[in-house]
């Protein structure tokens, strides 16, 4: 099972793609959002009005997503799982998803809302519409480790926006939940960054 860097049966591999066993898949940069209490949203504040603010937060992540060329992979209910094919941008979208809550927070001090971050990259599998794999999980797993307001990243994004003028502060190898070893993460230290 050799894997060939470069050029596939066809001809050269595209850009971001492994060929192995002559099955081609393409690098995904993987973000996972979670909205963070949410249960706690509606016991205090009622069905409709916790539906209002899962609206906003929606809203909020999908129009950085936009901007930043990311892809709504599926929705979790309280939070967005999301694919980039740059790992910039995927960056620079969690970086304005949480500058975003933060401007909401100062103008609605009554019901804040705050998200945690997860970003990793891998080969993930994609059928119907969804995305299957490892690194699906990590990038999960790297978001239950955030702190509410933190994004996390993990080594392998770091390495891929290296140069890039990121502000990134190790934080050590941690154990992932369910994953063999221990995976060395990066926060992302974004203006405004309350945790």
């Amino acid at each position: 099972s050799a894997v060939q860097l470069g050029r596939g049966p066809e001809g050269p591999a595209e850009a971001g793609r492994v060929v192995a066993e002559g099955n081609a898949q393409p690098l995904h940069v993987i973000v996972v959002t979670d909205m963070v209490a949410s249960t706690a949203l509606i016991t205090r504040w009622g069905d409709a009005h916790a539906h209002e603010l899962l609206r906003i937060h929606n809203a909020t992540i999908r129009a950085c997503l936009r901007t930043h060329h990311g892809t709504e992979i599926t929705h979790t209910g309280d939070g967005i799982e999301a694919s980039f094919s740059s790992a910039s941008n995927a960056v620079a979208c969690a970086m304005a998803i949480q500058q975003a809550f933060a401007q909401y927070n100062q103008e609605h001090l009554s019901h804040p809302l705050q998200v945690r971050i997860g970003i990793t990259a891998g080969e993930p599998i994609s059928t119907e519409g969804r995305l299957f794999g490892s690194a699906v999980h990590t990038a999960f797993r790297i978001c239950a480790r955030a702190r509410p307001g933190q994004i996390l990243v993990s080594d392998v994004v770091y390495q891929l926006v290296a140069g890039k003028d990121f502000p990134f502060v190790p934080r050590g190898r941690v154990a992932l939940k369910g994953l063999p070893g221990r995976s060395r993460l990066y926060a992302v230290e974004w203006k405004g960054e309350g945790a």
